[in-house]
């Protein structure tokens, strides 16, 4: 390191809502010299770079938000994806976390310097940052899944991803291709069923869609959330409530095995009232349990395909030619535009997101592959000291929102940096032992889950890792987030 270079306090990859989370958190313990550092062109994670058509949050809004800042004024309890987008720009403005955050630089690698203490971050272009600290705010959801399908690259229309919305084409009159069924798919096909001509949907795995409560949350409500917040933090525990509800059967599935089976009746029930068709009824019906994936709800999903320009393919695309499909019973389908509603490459491509070099030369993607997928508290690894994973570690996702991990994760930095402080040191690093211990309990716990004790074989789902590993921990939020009070420190050595 030369002379120029003085280390920042702490380098942020991504600037979603746990890049944000985690910044807000650094600023609180007193660390102000931050470098957020972001691919996009702006701030917001997926709720920026997704924006298709029937977008919107998968869960009560009030849920989906950070609890020391609530946002009294969503339209609706399953707010649009604009509205969420809007409340990532509203809370780094409000606490003043945007300057930190430097757009349209991609990371690259990042390498623990063991002589200086730091960590040497190049991103693309050639240019290195250094910092005492290290942290991966990427997600799960970064680097978008295109299929491997047998002349995809010869066709000659129009190809669409949904992660890289063309929002100036118009599906008006056109025949569509929509490859996926999974939570994108839900929320796009009924969209596009109400604009095009003739719309083909491409099924590997059928998925469960339950009815989904939404409602406009009337103005008068919104200005009593303002004035009163008591009043939100009531309803805030309602919406809270409900979703522990949905996610506990998943984790304590041997006692539970009767609640999770009566909510895929709920499925059921609305498949046979919406689909009257046999034949097409049995074709998106999952033979996986409920919970095996991550819960979908909508009210239009199954009503789309009874209409006439809507068809389900659930034979297989053989391969695709400049003008059509044609699937593996021999039909074929002529296109004008194939849109990509294939989700996110979990496993390979975000595990880590980026090259991250530790102590002795360790690299973090070829151990995960060599030792099993596996943090500690779902964010530090061994030998990577003054490093944490954020939003996408092996065991880090506990219940449906994704904030329930952000406030988790944000508690145990809490604790970690201010035990750095207090002893005066320059390093922390998680033990193998610790790591191990941790990694076993999980694996224990996870013997009692549905993901484990289910019909989860045919399910693709990307809870399971290649491995078997799962990114869900098998504890509930509110357990999770006690254990960052108890944590034994002793789990880390400083230095």
């Amino acid at each position: 390191m030369t002379a120029d270079q003085q280390p920042l306090d702490a380098i942020i990859v991504g600037a979603g809502f746990a890049g944000i989370g985690s910044a807000i958190q650094l600023r609180g313990l007193g660390f102000s010299n931050i470098a957020i550092l972001e691919r996009e062109s702006d701030l917001g994670g997926v709720w920026h770079i997704n924006r298709y058509p029937g977008l919107a949050v998968d869960l009560p809004s009030p849920t989906y938000c950070y609890s020391f800042e609530p946002n009294p004024f969503w339209s609706r309890l399953y707010a649009p994806g604009q509205e969420i987008k809007q409340y990532a720009d509203h809370v780094a403005d409000k606490y003043d976390v945007r300057r930190f955050m430097r757009f349209n630089t991609k990371v690259e690698s990042a390498r623990w310097d063991d002589d200086d203490k730091v960590w040497l971050v190049s991103v693309a272009g050639g240019q290195t940052f250094v910092a005492r600290f290290l942290i991966t705010a990427t997600g799960f959801m970064s680097q978008p899944c295109y299929p491997h399908i047998p002349g995809i690259s010869d066709f000659a229309g129009k190809i669409i991803h949904t992660t890289a919305w063309d929002e100036a084409y118009d599906f008006a009159g056109r025949r569509v291709a929509i490859i996926g069924t999974g939570a994108t798919a839900v929320q796009l096909i009924p969209e596009l069923a109400k604009v095009a001509a003739e719309m083909t949907v491409y099924q590997r795995t059928p998925i469960h869609v339950v009815p989904k409560q939404d409602f406009a949350i009337p103005r008068s409500v919104q200005k009593l959330f303002a004035r009163m917040p008591w009043t939100q933090r009531i309803f805030r525990w309602l919406t809270d409530t409900q979703s522990a509800v949905v996610f506990l059967p998943a984790i304590r599935y041997r006692q539970l095995r009767v609640l999770a089976k009566s909510t895929a009746k709920l499925a059921n029930m609305q498949r046979f009232l919406a689909i009257r068709n046999k034949e097409l009824r049995r074709q998106l019906t999952p033979e996986y349990d409920f919970g095996c994936k991550r819960p979908t709800y909508s009210n239009e999903y199954y009503k789309a395909f009874t209409k006439r320009n809507v068809h389900l393919d659930a034979a297989g695309i053989e391969r695709i030619e400049p003008d059509r499909i044609v699937s593996t019973n021999g039909s074929e389908t002529e296109i004008d535009v194939l849109v990509l509603a294939t989700g996110f490459d979990i496993w390979e491509s975000n595990f880590p997101a980026i090259e991250i070099i530790g102590r002795h030369g360790r690299n973090l993607g070829k151990w995960w592959r060599a030792n099993g997928f596996q943090t500690y508290q779902g964010m530090a690894v061994p030998s990577f000291p003054n490093y944490l994973g954020l939003a996408a570690g092996p065991y880090a996702n506990s219940g449906l929102s994704f904030f329930n991990m952000v406030e988790y994760q944000s508690r145990h930095m809490a604790r970690l940096f201010t035990e750095l402080k207090r002893r005066n040191a320059a390093t922390f690093e998680v033990s193998e032992l610790a790591s191990a211990s941790f990694t076993e309990r999980m694996e224990r716990q996870q013997r009692n889950t549905l993901l484990h004790l289910g019909n989860c074989a045919s399910s693709r789902s990307y809870y399971f890792g290649p491995n078997g590993e799962t990114v869900l921990r098998p504890n509930t939020p509110r357990a999770v987030l006690a254990e960052q009070n108890t944590f034994p420190l002793t789990d880390y050595s400083f230095s």
